[in-house]
């Protein structure tokens, strides 16, 4: 138990008939009544507060919570006395994390209940645990207050974010995937294979149309096509150091498991199989399967992966993966490439191209867009530009080399990754290089 707020209050006006009485001697025995007072209404408020029953407290949260996206968290408070009380409520939730509309303060009246709601966004995956609400409970007079730890320890699993499946599928049935800046191309091609007829939408080309089709059923009927289904998709996810780099809220391996997750979800949609491989550190394989409840699968496996102080071995990785896989395949890397990395990336490539067609993306780091954007106007300030180019010409060489060995590449900001890599994947599938 402490002094509540309106201890001081009480105290100060004690004090204040002290000065008083030191300058009127007659109103020294009213100062040590109202002392004595004093003390007893706080012996009485005290006593109401040790005797009180306690009230209780629970969590209400999803066992399960996407990284970096606010979410809602309830804690309800029951008031198990026959009194009204005031309580101040804080929840200890898992660090490192950012929340909002805490600690509140809430009036229960008797038999009574409260619930707070207050916003929480996970910072880092895996696997967290919030602790027991902390409750300061005021005396009657609010002389007092009293810590008190109410509920039970939640433990909640922090995924990559599947915030961006759930608005593609949102987009996808509403034929609406432009709004997030996939592109959906009609074209045909060798990759394309016949699906179903269909009413006729504004839009599609005159060499959609099923003439027969029409004629019989007195209205434009269109032939729609599919990608061949039925193929693969291997993530080779990069765990070493420079993963570890951040742009704004998440590292650069937190943008590359969302990306992933998005891009599988089109995959299995799409009926390929996907799976995954972890290099750079962190050892995780698994292998190729179909069905959107491979999400689910995905979630699981990289929920508590983190990147390492390691370097990657990108002809190791390049490896593994040949010996793991029979069937042709499309490799998606997900890295963060240097201008030193040429030589081994290139190997790696080699080996990985005489069995599967490779796509390698590579993250860039959003501060060299500000640093081109910045003005110019002293004299380090054009070091630093230069400086930029130089680097920026040296991946770019990289980059160059990539392509030249037959392979396709991505250089681009966290933030694009996860569009561009799946409007990549829907032109590979629509132009049947896979």
């Amino acid at each position: 138990m402490r002094p509540g707020p309106r201890s001081s209050q009480l105290l100060a006006l004690w004090l204040g008939l002290s000065i008083g009485a030191v300058a009127w001697d007659p109103l020294i025995p009213v100062w040590a009544a109202a002392g004595l007072g004093l003390l007893g209404l706080a012996g009485i408020d005290a006593w109401a507060l040790w005797r009180q029953t306690p009230p209780r407290a629970a969590r209400s949260i999803p066992h399960s919570l996407p990284l970096g996206a606010w979410r809602e968290v309830r804690v309800r408070v029951t008031n198990e006395s026959e009194s009204r009380i005031l309580v101040d409520v804080f929840d200890h939730y898992p660090e490192p994390a950012e929340v909002r509309h805490l600690p509140q303060t809430a009036r229960i009246g008797a038999r009574g209940w409260a619930e707070i709601r207050y916003r929480f966004r996970p910072r880092e995956r895996g696997e967290r645990a919030f602790g027991p609400v902390q409750l300061r409970v005021y005396s009657p007079l609010h002389i007092w207050r009293r810590n008190r730890l109410c509920g039970d320890r939640d433990t909640v699993r922090i995924y990559p974010n599947f915030a961006a499946v759930a608005k593609y599928a949102l987009l996808a049935t509403d034929h609406r995937l432009s709004q997030i800046g996939v592109r959906k191309r009609r074209r045909r091609g060798e990759g394309l294979e016949f699906h179903q007829l269909r009413e006729y939408r504004p839009g599609d080309s005159l060499r959609q149309v099923d003439w027969k089709a029409t004629s019989r059923h007195l209205k434009l009927i269109s032939r729609e096509y599919q990608a061949e289904r039925d193929q693969q998709v291997v993530f080779l996810i990069d765990c070493g150091r420079r993963m570890m780099a951040r742009d704004e809220q998440l590292s650069h391996f937190d943008h590359s498991l969302n990306s992933m997750l998005l891009l599988a979800y089109v995959a299995l949609r799409q009926g390929d199989a996907v799976g995954l491989m972890a290099f750079g550190g962190a050892q995780r394989y698994l292998p190729p399967h179909k069905g959107v409840g491979m999400v689910t699968t995905l979630l699981n496996q990289l929920y508590d992966l983190q990147p390492t102080t390691r370097s990657p071995d990108y002809v190791r990785a390049a490896t593994e993966i040949v010996q793991r896989l029979r069937k042709r395949s499309l490799i998606v890397i997900v890295t963060n490439l240097r201008d030193e990395d040429g030589a081994e990336i290139l190997g790696a490539l080699d080996l990985l191209r005489r069995h599967h067609l490779v796509l390698l993306a590579s993250l860039r780091e959003r501060v060299i867009g500000t640093v081109l954007a910045r003005p110019v106007l002293k004299f380090d300030d054009a070091l630093r530009l230069a400086a930029t180019h130089y680097y920026l010409l040296a991946r770019r060489k990289v980059h160059d080399a990539i392509v030249e060995s037959g392979a396709l590449s991505l250089d681009v900001e966290p933030g694009e990754l996860p569009i561009q890599l799946v409007n990549r994947y829907l032109d590979i599938k629509l132009s049947g290089q896979l």
